[in-house]
């Protein structure tokens, strides 16, 4: 029940985005999302609290703490509202609010036909990257986790594939799908700042040791495809920035276990610094190092 409340709330809050007007909408969706998630989201809240910590390096005043999780959850309610409402967009809307920061990475990779392996940790708005990623032309493909019920599953898949991304499932067989996807010279999109699976690669991320999904590396290690670090930023006024960061040396050293390590460490460090930029923008929720648990 409580799955199939969540999948009517996803579509209920669909249909009320697309309806009302943004300058009404937004604030409400974001002020929305600070009263739940500061009101009744206690464990989230202090993941939150965490991650921030960890970021800044150092502890937060209460102020400053309640000031900063309140900040991380108004950017949680913009990201879904904008996802709400980005399938009525434009190519010529979406061009005209995304600033992309060094796009000639990802045109340089593709013009070598071999894809790109464009990993984002989960910052700002994926989503709007993607659906203006393909407004370019690009064929795009996502690999997402399945959620439950399987209808709140299904209806992100279709939400995606009206902006122009293909979502591959999370399953044994992705790996095989994103390499035939890069075969065919698509830009495969991973999140991929938590192990969802536990039986990632062991990093320092943020001065800890947890762990973090080695199936990025190893793609762009198995097909020679770049693997390019992608950060995703809100702007004002409905604006987005991406920036495009150069791609982690792949080229192969040692064991393919060494160099899987060793290049999803050289990810964790560049997402360090994806994530400095701007900690309040990353919505990273559940437990994600040891200590965390």
């Amino acid at each position: 029940m409580a799955g199939r409340s969540s999948y009517y709330a996803y579509r209920a809050g669909a249909e009320v985005a697309r309806l009302i007007p943004e300058r009404v909408g937004a604030p409400i969706a974001r002020g929305l999302a600070q009263v739940v998630g500061l009101g009744f989201m206690g464990k989230r809240v202090r993941q939150v609290e965490r991650n921030l910590e960890r970021v800044r390096g150092t502890s937060l005043s209460s102020g400053d703490r309640t000031r900063a999780v309140a900040g991380t959850f108004d950017s949680y309610g913009r990201y879904f509202y904008e996802l709400f409402r980005l399938p009525g967009a434009t190519p010529e809307w979406l061009d005209s609010h995304t600033e992309v920061v060094n796009y000639e990475i990802i045109s340089a990779g593709l013009d070598a036909g071999k894809g790109v392996v464009l990993a984002l940790p989960h910052l700002g708005n994926w989503d709007f990257a993607g659906a203006w990623l393909a407004s370019q032309g690009v064929t795009v493909a996502v690999v997402a986790e399945p959620l439950e019920p399987p209808e709140l599953f299904d209806w992100f898949v279709r939400t995606r594939a009206e902006l122009g991304m293909r979502v591959i499932p999370l399953s044994t067989s992705a790996g095989s799908e994103v390499l035939r996807a890069l075969g065919d010279n698509e830009a495969v999109c991973l999140l991929c700042d938590r192990d969802l699976t536990g039986d990632g690669i062991e990093v320092d991320f943020f001065g800890e040791r947890t762990t973090m999904p080695g199936g990025p590396a190893l793609t762009a290690l198995r097909s020679g495809a770049p693997l390019i670090p992608v950060g995703c930023y809100f702007e004002p006024n409905g604006h987005q920035r991406l920036v495009i960061s150069p791609p982690i040396p792949t080229q192969r050293e040692g064991s393919i276990r060494d160099d899987v390590t060793r290049v999803t460490q050289a990810l964790a460090h560049e997402f360090e610094s994806l994530i400095r930029a701007q900690p309040e923008q990353w919505h990273l929720m559940q437990p994600n190092w040891p200590s965390d648990r």
